[in-house]
């Protein structure tokens, strides 16, 4: 495992906060590609996804952040530091979409969050295309997590609830170059990796009440 000093530094602070603050539990880091680029895509419930979906495993990898938070010469330098990317949230973005696959081919990983944004409750939402178009451009695989209890940090801190974050069986890039490179093959993909996450889900609700 090599990670610059300014991720590694991030990455170990969000290891030990949300392990010895909010008690997480994490599974099936084993699932995560050990070797060149790929997506990793996660259900997305909270602003402090980003560092906890990426800081448990042992791969670097980018994220997406919207372009207001760059504004700031400060802040804008930390978190590229760390690995952010600048998206506009409204509309495609080309650019963002070209940095994306071009940290994929260079080998990194790219969380993504296949809603689009945050989901409200526990419900997922409707998947956006956009997971698909990144993936088949960098020809990829994806790697798949469901993260819970990152809204609920009360809860999670006084043992009320347990965050948890497990990682499932990746889609190879085989499987996402066999879509057509429509805006319906992209879709298709979306919602295959959410259905994923959707499984993943089931199997620890089953785990926490069994």
């Amino acid at each position: 495992m090599r990670l610059r000093p300014f991720y590694w530094a991030g990455w170990s602070l969000t290891r030990i906060i949300s392990k010895l603050i909010f008690r997480i539990k994490t599974s099936g880091q084993e699932n995560v590609p050990p070797s060149g680029g790929f997506i990793l895509a996660s259900n997305h419930i909270s602003y402090y996804d980003p560092p906890l979906v990426g800081s448990w495993i042992t791969r670097e990898v980018y994220f997406f952040a919207k372009k207001e938070l760059f504004k700031n010469r400060l802040f804008g330098a930390l978190i590229t530091a760390t690995n952010s990317l600048p998206v506009n949230r409204y509309g495609i973005d080309r650019q963002s979409i070209r940095l994306a696959v071009d940290a994929i081919k260079r080998g990194f990983g790219l969380t993504v969050f296949p809603e689009g944004t945050r989901s409200r409750t526990e419900e997922f939402l409707s998947p956006k295309p956009g997971i698909g178009m990144i993936a088949a451009r960098a020809g990829c695989p994806i790697a798949v997590g469901y993260l819970h209890g990152s809204n609920k940090l009360k809860d999670c801190f006084w043992g009320r609830d347990r965050m948890t974050m497990t990682y499932g069986e990746t889609f190879p890039a085989e499987w996402v170059k066999s879509f057509p490179a429509t805006k319906e093959g992209y879709q298709q993909i979306a919602e295959a990796v959410m259905e994923r996450i959707g499984q993943i889900k089931k199997q620890v609700a089953a785990a926490r009440h069994g």
